[in-house]
């Protein structure tokens, strides 16, 4: 269900989404409406990633994912992949003082080691300086698939086993959940909200194994002008829905 321009909103302070994950997309389009460039909708993607920062901590959520580059993105003009491994080093430079004051703990999770020099010591810089906030943690994707996550999860099982710290029959949902990315999340590794801007109706392989049962709302609005109010009626409407994760409430209401 597609979403468009928010207003104002009332929300349950309880049942806050512990972990909202959102796909940013449309800084291209949001550029090419207004004349400009594809990078400076980047540009102003990346200014909106501070803003929306800001709102999920202060409304209490534990963990925002952000997909910011995908395996697939490398397909993309040279320029401007360029340009987008600039942009986390010019992110963490400017943005640090305000998570550290947010108390926001930052990880980044993806293929780091096939990022540019620069990008991966940018983001292995962010990790450490924020390595003892509290708050909430804000998770990049940054040269991530959701493919590509599941095949290296199956190899790090197989090496396991054939080193013969696991046995085949011992593998299970958490063991394969522990082998992902976001295993480091814990019990909180699993998007209760996902949420992708630019009124597009896709996943386009992000998380596959974590949103098994997440909540997803599609909004119209590009990412650029993705506000705290969109964010609130996001989170409203996860609010309003029945989370039953595959069972019944009424377990008496068997065969309708």
């Amino acid at each position: 269900m597609a979403t468009s321009k928010a207003s104002k909103v009332k929300l349950d302070p309880a049942r806050i989404p512990a972990h909202i994950a959102i796909i940013m997309d449309g800084n291209g389009r949001w550029a090419k409406r207004r004349f400009l460039p594809r990078v400076a909708g980047h540009k102003q993607g990346m200014q909106n990633v501070k803003t929306i920062t800001k709102a999920a901590s202060r409304l209490g959520v534990k963990v925002l994912t952000l997909y910011a580059f995908s395996t697939e993105n490398w397909k993309r003009p040279g320029s401007e992949v360029n340009y987008l491994m600039r942009l986390p080093v010019d992110f963490f430079n400017d943005f640090m003082p305000d998570l550290i004051k947010e108390n926001v703990k930052v990880e980044v999770m993806g293929e780091l080691d096939d990022l540019p020099p620069q990008t991966r010591q940018a983001s292995e810089k962010a990790m450490a300086d924020t390595a003892n906030n509290t708050g909430m943690i804000l998770n990049f994707a940054l040269n991530y698939g959701g493919r590509d996550e599941l095949v290296h999860a199956a190899q790090k099982l197989a090496k396991q086993v054939q080193e013969g710290e696991l046995f085949p029959d011992d593998i299970d949902d958490r063991h394969f959940a522990n082998a992902l990315m976001t295993g480091f999340l814990g019990d909180l590794a699993d998007p209760d909200l996902l949420i992708r801007t630019s009124g597009e109706l896709r996943i386009s392989n992000f998380l596959l194994w974590q949103i098994a049962y997440s909540e997803l709302v599609f909004v119209d609005d590009y990412w650029p002008d993705f506000s705290p109010a969109a964010l609130e009626a996001a989170i409203a409407e996860y609010q309003a829905r029945d989370r039953r994760f595959g069972g019944l409430k009424n377990k008496t209401a068997i065969f309708w």
